[in-house]
Parts: structure tokens; sequence; C-alpha cells
């Protein structure tokens, strides 16, 4: 018989827990080889159990299932991250995505669903329940949509001024660099902020950053940037 998929569940409920365990315990792909109440506990039982897939829990006290995902995966990358959560916020998706989740599964999901999910992420594949891959792609297509109205109405020059004040020129030397004048070089600034709905220089350079107008040196952690 072909060994099961061996799952190790990490969630801090316990009635959760057993509810999972009842749910799966007569599935034959699918072996339970081990229990953890919160992210640490899981990590530390990666290296004993050596699960092939971690069903992760997203909000748990001490240390949240996205760090959990992230330190997991720097210990043993060949485990593969399923997270099981209530959560279908974009930002909490985001987060556990980023943090290197395989695949991310709503809790009303069916028995047939969660099985499904745990054989495609083991076999290196992702998957994403429907209403939280929906949020994800309306995210993505709002945020495509702010750009577009935004950035597409800045002037070409507006553009290279944006550019050279979050590369961290001041006016005069944009003024210099472009040969205009400050007082010029100032208006463009002006109308650029306005279109963009930006209200600083800090705003500006973290909007440059978002949409890749300029990019940070390896060095420098996006918590770096102003705020």
């Amino acid at each position: 018989m072909k060994p099961g998929i061996k799952v190790l569940l990490c969630d801090d409920h316990t009635l959760f827990r057993d509810g999972i365990k009842a749910i799966l315990k007569d599935e034959a792909s699918i072996e339970i080889v081990g229990e953890a109440e919160d992210g640490r506990q899981a990590i530390a039982k990666i290296h004993q159990l050596r699960p092939d897939v971690v069903l992760m829990d997203v909000a748990m006290p001490d240390l949240s299932g996205a760090e959990a995902t992230r330190r997991i995966l720097k210990a043993d990358a060949r485990v593969k991250v399923l997270i099981l959560t209530m959560h279908e916020e974009e930002e909490v998706i985001n987060r556990c995505l980023s943090a290197g989740a395989a695949g991310y599964v709503l809790k009303d999901a069916s028995r047939a669903v969660l099985i499904h999910a745990i054989d495609v992420v083991k076999k290196g594949g992702q998957y994403m329940s429907p209403r939280a891959l929906k949020k994800v792609v309306s995210q993505h297509i709002a945020s495509t949509r702010a750009v577009s109205t935004g950035y597409s109405r800045l002037s070409d020059r507006e553009r290279e001024v944006l550019k050279l004040l979050a590369d961290g020129l001041i006016l005069k030397e944009v003024a210099v660099k472009l040969g205009l004048s400050v007082k010029t070089i100032d208006a463009h600034k002006t109308n650029l902020m306005r279109k963009l709905d930006l209200h600083d220089r800090a705003e500006l350079i973290k909007y440059a950053i978002q949409h890749r107008l300029i990019h940070l040196p390896p060095e420098i952690a996006p918590e770096d940037t102003p705020s």
C-alpha cells in the first residue's frame, strides 16, 4: 500500500483538531502524524515528525500562522504548509502567501475539498479556496486600476520628476539634471502629487517602491522605508 501523506495539525483549539482528525481518520491517503497547539510547537515538531504537509491556523497565541509558516519553510523547505482558517481578509491571505504557504483553505470547506487541497500541495501545486482566490484577484484588479488611473495621468515630465525625487534628489538637483528651473520642477511635483493623491515625500517614495518605479538595495528591508 502506498504510504499516506503525513500531516501535522497546528491549531490552538483542541475541539477543532479533534474534528479534523475525525474527518480524516478514514482517509487512507492521509496519516495524521501529530498535533501542535501553536506555531512554536509546530516548528519544534517538524524535524521530529517529518510531515509532508502542515495544516496551519492563522490566529494563534504567541506566534502567528504566517510567521510560523516562514520559519517552518526555513527549517525544512520540503514541507508544504496549507493554511486552514476562518479568516478571508485580503491582508491575511497575502501575508500567508508571502510567507510561503502553498495553499489557503477556509474552515467551512467540505471534507472532499480539504483532502483535495492536501493532495494538491503535497504534489507541489497550490490550492486556494474559491472565496479566498476571489479576494486576492479583486485586490489585484483594484491595485492595477489604481496604478492606471493615477500613474497614467502623469505627463512624461512628471514621471521623470517623480522617479528622481523618489531616488532621493532634492528639487534643485532635479532641476539641474533636467535643465529646468526649480520653480518649474516644484510645479511638476505639486501636480504629480495631486494626481496621485500623495501628501509628502515619504508617501511619494512609498508609492514609487510599491509600483516598482524604483528599487531598494537588497540590504534595505521594506520596513526601513520612511513612514
